[in-house]
């Protein structure tokens, strides 16, 4: 992301597009890892957390902003990789 100082230019968000739908898609694979301690519709309510997250990020045009939620879904899915479920951060 270098050709926006402050906001995502089209070119910025068609290069971090992959990245992106491949997190979504790990972290949604994730959720039913049998490691996680989650009744079938506790999944159901993660996963609709998480289209309701990255829905509402898809609008985020801060080259700032779009860097800290993709570093934070990585975090997420580093946890759930560890059979933990990511908590809010305060």
């Amino acid at each position: 992301m270098a050709n926006g100082l402050i906001w995502a230019t089209a070119e910025d968000l068609a290069r971090n597009r992959g990245r992106v739908l491949s997190l979504y898609r790990q972290i949604l694979r994730s959720i039913n890892s049998p490691q996680l301690p989650l009744s079938l519709a506790a999944r159901l309510a993660k996963k609709a957390e998480v289209r309701a997250i990255f829905f509402l990020g898809s609008e985020e045009r801060s080259l700032h902003n779009i860097n800290d939620l993709i570093d934070a879904g990585e975090y997420s899915l580093s946890l759930l990789r560890k059979g933990e479920i990511p908590k809010y951060i305060q």
